[in-house]
């Protein structure tokens, strides 16, 4: 009898501290510490979990709106960075592997932010690093759009595992790519709202785009979905949370059936699997393999980093002590033509 691979996932479902990178990563750390306890192999956080998800984009553009807008970017962290080392030692002192969505400033510019995914190894090492790659709606005035660098499964000793946020799994495309790298574990990260009952066209179906990912790929989805209630919202702010995100983490098979969940509150949500579920529903339907059709349809995906400028020589930000020294060396090159010239 073949032994196959057994795993517990886990949702982490609980409030960042917004606007408090080191504060929210405190939170995370004891959240890992504690998934670990309960033995997850793989646990995952939901979207921009660090520190926080955009909600003023939902309220008024006043003065206040602009000083969000400004705050969210100051205190978005770096990649890699001290937050990111703090979570590589707590997820290798628990030893388990970790998902988690981070607000990722761009190291150039400064100006621009990124919804990233973090995929972090029980090693102590950033795994992979992925951009989201197109912002939904107003999130457009605040993230800026990714690459396609970090679309990538990891192969662990109990399975590959993969993660998107949010909307691109109504992309299709990115979804694919990692179907045809293998996905066997998914991580879909949402901001973490399900209405009871949705009006006009745009509200977050995470619960449906979870498990039609989790039917499609023939793989573990976990939907890990964010919490924030008004009173997580900064008192300086409040008139801009125009509404809540109350959570509703579940976790799917590969059938695209929910064995866990959805969750209320701050928890932690966990499900077992075994990869045998995941090739048995892929002998159902490998749609990157035995379902698919490569001589009609070619998927080309562009892995390379996007570069907005180009220069022709190695370019860095000068400090005000490179400018110093600078000055200093003209000065003392001026000085020694003078005396030259004497």
């Amino acid at each position: 009898m073949t032994k196959y691979s057994t795993f517990r996932l886990g949702a982490v479902q609980a409030a960042p501290v917004p606007f408090d990178p080191d504060g929210s990563t405190d939170k995370a750390c004891r959240l890992i510490k504690s998934a670990a306890e309960q033995g997850v192999s793989l646990a995952a956080f939901g979207e921009t979990w660090i520190s926080g998800y955009p909600f003023f984009l939902g309220g008024p553009i006043n003065d206040l709106f602009w000083e969000a807008s400004a705050e969210y970017i100051a205190s978005a962290i770096s990649v890699p960075g001290p937050q990111t080392d703090r979570l590589c030692a707590a997820a290798r002192e628990a030893d388990i592997d970790v998902a988690i969505g981070v607000v990722e400033r761009d190291p150039n510019t400064q100006g621009t932010v990124y919804c990233t995914m973090l995929l972090l190894g029980r090693e102590g090492v950033i795994l992979g690093r992925h951009r989201k790659l197109k912002p939904t709606h107003n999130e457009r005035q605040i993230w800026g759009e990714g690459d396609a660098v970090g679309l990538r499964v990891h192969e662990r000793a109990y399975g590959r595992i993969s993660a998107l946020n949010c909307f691109e799994h109504k992309m299709v495309l990115p979804g694919y790519a990692l179907m045809a790298q293998g996905t066997q574990i998914h991580v879909a990260a949402w901001p973490g709202r399900e209405p009871k009952k949705p009006t006009g066209y745009l509200w977050p179906k995470q619960t449906l785009l979870s498990r039609a990912f989790a039917a499609q790929g023939a793989c573990y989805v976990i939907c890990a979905a964010g919490l924030r209630l008004q009173e997580h919202v900064p008192q300086r702010y409040a008139s801009l949370a125009t509404f809540e995100h109350t959570g509703q983490s579940c976790i799917i098979d590969p059938r695209g059936e929910i064995i866990a969940g959805p969750a209320e509150g701050e928890t932690i949500l966990v499900a077992d699997g075994t990869l045998e579920a995941v090739y048995a529903a892929k002998a159902v339907c490998d749609v990157a393999g035995h379902y698919s059709r490569p001589d009609i349809f070619h998927l080309y995906v562009d892995d390379e980093p996007i570069e907005r400028v180009a220069f022709s020589g190695q370019t860095t930000v000068e400090t005000s002590v490179q400018l110093e020294d600078s000055e200093k060396q003209q000065e003392s090159a001026a000085a020694g033509r003078d005396n030259t010239e004497t």
